[in-house]
């Protein structure tokens, strides 16, 4: 009768190890071989695997195999005492060895344990070896070599594999590393890989060691192994965002997305933020992309989700409710403050007003995270106008901006999304009578005594004189008429676009059908400030009609709104261009 074929496999398998000697170069290309060959045959049936792993001299073998490899790997770097930097064929020939034999026996492997929980078991004892391995050909000066790259990328499969769907396995793994020394860590080294392929590899390990696991998803966050390794995914992320579709930089992109999807879905974007806070730096590059990235999964939810998935969204959405608000009203302080020193306007006071009922023990917190104006970095001199164009520019502005706009984005999206449930539950068509209406939570939220509705039209009232529209490619004052020669625009306007259009937006959402935002608008002074944004303005694609719809929000069902606007009289009639020549409030009737 003949025998199995997984037999035959483990049977070769062990004839070649028992003939094999490390030291002697003669017999290192036949187990190659075998090993190459076995791994073909290995990962073509789960069948063969099942019964080579049976066989209890196999795993014998391979122990020995991966021991052997390791000392004689790591004996023949620290046995060279040459001070020439370029190596002799003799020894260019035993690393070439060394390196092919390491990546078969690890292809081997990672056929030999695939979705076979017995054999998984049973090669994680080789797990310490394939590390030590790993971290080898993760050096700087192997990483420039290809095939030690390739080499690399093999043993990261061959320790995925081992682990992989197996929860015992994993979980020791994964706590294992999450507490290594940092200079120990594969995950780190393989995540800063210039090889898109390895990259991938590592992103696929990573996700499958923390899928389903809210506890390992939070050693990613909380540990500073961790941690390092999250700023390499969010390095990565910002690098791959725009390859071409299809490629493995965009296949590994995804596999990022869905990593960062799971700590979102977790409720730990506020701990992973505050983790990448730097002394002095009201926001880092790196908080940037993880809003970034939190913007886009909130809008990617948004499109028609099944009505499984909807309790999860709003639970999402609840979680990150007092981390939004509080990033809202911290940049939002900072950027008011950097724009009244840069334009020379006396600041106001700090608002130190008796919290009201809407707020909590939250909103003073956070006081302690607001920076004070000598930690403002700015170049240039102050305009000593108010209605001049800026001749200063704290250097932090811009980036606070582009924040400002993510923050707001993700608030926007929240509370649509809580005005679709809540007219769903209104008309008796929603099986979510229990959901917190997170729009009502913004409307309400208070710090510093300040709501978010004051907040709104205090920054847009200072981002209309400290940012001049551009019209038809060219800068204009806030009155419409274009600059003066000696007048110019702030160094850098990179990070203002879209922050009047998204700020004017939410406004106009949190608005709808509120009566107590219309009157809080009015009674704020902000009808005025959302008339002067009727105007076309080429940073904020879009902000006339937001604008727009925003007053019309303001003033339906509203007498003393629509009594206001129409007692004010424009000293100027609309341009040809569609534009208003002169600040709106200019003449009351």
């Amino acid at each position: 009768m003949e025998a199995p074929q997984g037999a035959v496999v483990a049977a070769k398998f062990s004839k070649a190890c028992s003939n094999f000697d490390i030291k002697d170069k003669a017999n290192f290309r036949s187990l190659i071989a075998i090993l190459e060959f076995s791994a073909q045959q290995l990962a073509h049936s789960e069948i063969v695997r099942i019964e080579a792993g049976q066989s209890p001299q196999l795993w014998s073998d391979l122990r020995k195999l991966w021991r052997d490899l390791t000392r004689t790997q790591f004996s023949f770097w620290e046995n060279d005492d040459s001070d020439d930097e370029d190596e002799t064929p003799e020894e260019d020939g035993q690393a070439n060895f060394l390196r092919a034999m390491c990546s078969s026996l690890a292809k081997f492997t990672r056929n030999l344990v695939a979705g076979v929980p017995g054999n998984q078991s049973r090669a994680f004892e080789n797990e310490p070896d394939i590390r030590r391995l790993l971290h080898f050909y993760t050096s700087w000066s192997a990483m420039e070599d290809s095939e030690s790259v390739a080499t690399a990328r093999v043993l990261t499969q061959a320790l995925s594999n081992t682990v992989t769907a197996n929860e015992v396995l994993v979980a020791n793994l994964w706590e294992k590393h999450m507490n290594l020394p940092e200079d120990q860590v594969v995950f780190i080294r393989l995540l800063g890989s210039p090889d898109s392929r390895t990259l991938l590899t590592t992103l696929i390990f990573i996700l499958n060691c923390i899928h389903g696991s809210r506890q390992r998803t939070q050693l990613l966050v909380k540990t500073k192994v961790g941690v390092r390794m999250c700023i390499g995914l969010l390095d990565n992320m910002v690098k791959l965002h725009e390859v071409e579709d299809g490629s493995e930089g965009a296949k590994a992109f995804d596999i990022g997305y869905a990593i960062i999807t799971q700590i979102i879905e977790g409720g730990m974007v506020p701990d992973l933020y505050r983790k990448f806070t730097i002394s002095n730096e009201i926001v880092t590059p790196h908080q940037t992309t993880l809003l970034k990235l939190v913007d886009s999964y909130l809008q990617s939810t948004q499109v028609d989700p099944p009505n499984s998935q909807i309790p999860d969204i709003l639970k999402t959405h609840m979680s990150l409710g007092s981390f939004l608000a509080k990033r809202f009203f911290t940049l939002s302080e900072y950027a008011q403050r950097a724009m009244h020193r840069s334009l020379g306007m006396v600041q106001p006071p700090k608002r130190r007003d008796i919290p009201s009922s809407g707020s909590s023990a939250e909103d003073t917190d956070y006081m302690t995270e607001r920076p004070s104006s000598d930690s403002a970095r700015s170049v240039g001199s102050s305009s000593s106008s108010p209605s001049g164009i800026p001749k200063e520019l704290d250097v932090m502005l811009p980036k606070v901006c582009e924040a400002l706009v993510l923050v707001t984005q993700c608030i926007i999206t929240i509370c649509l999304e809580a005005e679709e449930q809540q007219t769903r539950l209104d008309e008796g068509v929603s099986a979510f009578a229990d959901f917190t209406n997170m729009k009502g939570y913004y409307i309400q939220k208070k710090y510093d005594g300040q709501g978010i509705v004051e907040n709104l039209i205090d920054l847009l009232s200072l981002l209309d004189i400290f940012l001049p529209r551009i019209q038809f490619g060219k800068p204009v004052n806030s009155n419409g008429t274009p600059l003066s020669p000696t007048e110019s625009p702030p160094a850098d306007l990179s990070g203002f676009s879209y922050v009047k259009r998204d700020l004017i937006r939410l406004l106009g959402v949190l608005s709808h059908g509120v009566r107590s935002v219309q009157d809080r608008t009015r009674e704020a002074g902000g009808l005025p400030v959302v008339m002067n944004m009727c105007v076309i303005d080429e940073r904020n694609p879009y902000l006339r009609e937001h604008a727009i719809f925003t007053l019309h929000n303001l003033l339906k069902n509203n007498p003393e709104n629509q009594a206001f606007v129409d007692s004010v009289k424009p000293s100027q009639e609309w341009g040809k261009d569609g534009t208003l020549k002169t600040r709106v409030g200019a003449t009351l009737k």
